[in-house]
């Protein structure tokens, strides 16, 4: 008979040289795994289980749609949980982001995006604009489509003879500013990137310009200056050029607000999200539109040329509606505001040590990055590691972050994320404080001198 450590033999995961901990369980925010290890997940499954583990009536209601209609297949049929989720999010979202198209997750929905936006300039009459326009310092998703705009040069470097041409433009990134001077004009510095960007490339054959809110996994919770956003949006309205945001992380109250964007008035034109919008129960992602861009499928009297299996499953329909009456019900979005400050307080500690450099925090998300000298801001060369080996001392202490690495010069610069779900308790943040500390101290004496 083949044993469970046989099975686990012919798992390919991403490095054969890691020995992988088993999950085995979950609840509240805590996992344990088969040797019977507890850990506090301060990552939430990388900003997924918003509303926590163990939420007994959100896999009620997946069981019970999964007997009643487990598949419809969507470009044949609709079905009424994906009509019901789809009026939920229209509400959530900002504007006249009135329309939702289904995915099984982030990278689908930011290919969607894109997708969308070339055919919306098809049915527009305007078939040269094929262009996108992205940044540096992000991540939208593993596909080759969404790694061709993202802008994580470690996680592209590999594939980069597949990868779509596209122009990036330095992210608003205030710890390492590349904008010159002080901090003061750095909005319209940054912004005037995208102009310049769109004019080399051509007004007349751009598409569309794509970024995260707030930057997320690649530079932890990193936020712009607060003109940044608005002057965005009017020059991609000078040129004709759409905006698409990506609030995969930063979406359905992680930051504080229903979706980041919502902080500086902006509605951008499509709005790629996943995560949350199902707790981690049920794989599923989305797309939110404009109403414009709605009709002109409708005038041309064309179809979106696109379709995923998967996409508006059912069962995934139902485990996103009851996450989303957890949310409402228990003011999960405006818990992760007023948390806030106490979050920031469970992580001041972490300024005891040196190579401490920056701790950025937006709402319940947080970055802290690391550096070989606070004050010259010089980062660990990528062989040292460090990020990693936080990682690899948190799961000894008990406690699950997620390391980064390239945020300096697209090689060096590590970063430790955190995003614990949104129910984490005042008596739980302190626990994550001890842990990190613990995990911080037991690394330090491993670092090369400064």
């Amino acid at each position: 008979m083949t044993t469970a450590v046989e099975h686990r033999d012919h798992l390919f995961t991403l490095d054969p040289r890691r020995t992988y901990p088993v999950l085995a369980s979950a609840n509240g925010v805590w996992v344990t795994d088969v040797a019977g290890n507890r850990y506090l997940d301060a990552i939430a499954g990388i900003a997924v289980v918003n509303a926590g583990y163990g939420r007994d009536e959100v896999v009620d209601a997946m069981a019970a749609q999964a007997r009643r209609l487990p598949f419809a297949v969507s470009n044949i049929f609709a079905t009424e949980p994906a009509e019901r989720l789809a009026a939920r999010i229209a509400a959530m979202a900002p504007g006249d982001l009135g329309w939702v198209h289904f995915t099984s997750g982030g990278s689908e929905a930011v290919e969607v995006a894109l997708k969308l936006a070339r055919q919306v300039h098809v049915e527009h009459g305007e078939p040269d604009r094929s262009v996108f326009i992205s940044r540096w310092t992000s991540y939208h998703g593993a596909t080759l489509g969404t790694l061709s705009v993202g802008g994580a040069r470690m996680r592209r470097r590999k594939y980069e003879p597949l990868l779509l041409d596209v122009p990036h433009i330095s992210p608003p990134y205030c710890y390492r500013c590349t904008a010159g001077g002080d901090h003061g004009g750095c909005g319209e510095r940054y912004a005037a990137e995208l102009e310049r960007a769109i004019l080399d490339a051509g007004p007349g054959r751009v598409a569309a310009f794509i970024a995260e809110p707030v930057i997320a996994s690649v530079g932890g919770a990193i936020s712009p200056p607060d003109d940044y956003w608005p002057l965005i949006r009017e020059i991609c309205d000078r040129y004709g050029v759409l905006l698409i945001v990506d609030e995969v992380v930063t979406g359905f109250g992680r930051t504080g607000t229903p979706f980041a964007i919502d902080r500086w008035g902006v509605v951008p034109d499509l709005l790629a999200m996943g995560k949350g919008i199902s707790g981690g129960y049920a794989p599923l992602g989305a797309v939110a539109v404009r109403d414009p861009l709605r009709e002109a499928f409708r005038r041309s009297g064309s179809s979106f040329e696109h379709i995923f299996t998967f996409g508006g499953n059912p069962v995934s329909m139902a485990a996103g509606l009851a996450v989303l009456d957890i949310v409402d019900r228990e003011g999960l979005i405006g818990r992760a505001a007023t948390m806030e400050p106490a979050f920031r307080a469970a992580l001041d500690p972490l300024w005891a040590y040196p190579w401490v450099g920056d701790i950025r925090i937006r709402g319940l998300m947080a970055g802290i990055e690391l550096v070989r000298d606070r004050e010259t801001k010089e980062p660990f060369e990528s062989t040292d590691g460090v990020a990693v080996k936080l990682r690899e001392a948190g799961l000894r202490n008990g406690i699950v972050v997620y390391p980064g690495t390239g945020m300096a010069d697209g090689a060096r610069g590590d970063i430790i994320s955190l995003y614990p779900p949104l129910t984490i308790t005042d008596e739980e943040l302190g626990e994550l404080s001890r842990r990190l500390v613990a995990t911080f101290a037991a690394v330090g004496p491993t670092l090369p001198a400064r």
